[in-house]
């Protein structure tokens, strides 16, 4: 029996990943360097420090101040998209169903608590969540394991018992090396990326109630 249900949060309740990809994409063409969603598509679902611009640059850059520069940039523009951002379909249907339910709800992100927390504030979430876990609460961020398996020990709860909600095939990746049965739900920026590794995909939580969505995988051989 189900009885829990872990979020991501990058990319499921709130679609980050487009602003801060464009966001670095604008900067770093201003400079004479493309990126494209090929080449950004594996930072997706990991920790922000896992990309480094000013790799990318190479010879173009004429310092470390210049690096300062672009970071400074980058976060100027990524909060001007982040602002236009509406929390993710039916994300406020599901928490509201999981609260009438009973169920336990939980955060595993690979981003900073700050980050995490205070767009959660922003939209009036963060008290729905009973346990939230961030790169800042582990040593590895996804694909390790390690976020979720600190989540369940904050909910009380067995792999068994609990769903986790992934767009990313990093998060995927984390959420079934912690034995947890891994919906996917895409994007824009990852509908594109294998996510076939997830034990089942939706367009859109607005494809299918949470009571539905929990009835269909409660009645998937082997979870009786």
């Amino acid at each position: 029996m189900i009885r829990g249900i872990i979020f991501d949060f990058d990319g499921v309740i709130l679609d980050t990943e487009t602003p801060v990809f464009r966001s670095w994409q604008e900067v770093l063409e201003r400079r004479g360097c493309k990126l494209s969603l090929a080449a950004w598509a594996k930072y997706i679902g990991r920790s922000p420090d896992s990309f480094d611009p000013c790799s990318h640059l190479e010879g173009n850059l004429s310092g470390t101040s210049e690096c300062e520069l672009i970071h400074q940039e980058q976060k100027q523009r990524e909060a001007q998209l982040l602002r236009d951002q509406p929390i993710l379909p039916s994300v406020e249907a599901y928490i509201a169903s999981a609260v009438h339910l009973g169920l336990k709800l939980g955060i595993a992100s690979s981003s900073p608590r700050d980050w995490v927390t205070s767009h959660l504030a922003r939209f009036g979430l963060e008290t729905f969540f009973d346990c939230i876990r961030c790169s800042d609460d582990v040593t590895h961020a996804k694909p390790n394991p390690e976020l979720y398996v600190s989540a369940l020990k904050g909910l009380g709860l067995q792999a068994d018992e609990v769903i986790a909600l992934e767009d990313s095939p990093n998060g995927i990746l984390a959420a079934k090396q912690a034995k947890i049965f891994c919906v996917a739900i895409p994007n824009a920026m990852t509908q594109e990326l294998p996510l076939d590794h997830a034990d089942l995909i939706l367009g859109s939580m607005a494809d299918i109630p949470l009571e539905e969505l929990l009835g269909k995988i409660n009645d998937l051989p082997g979870r009786e």
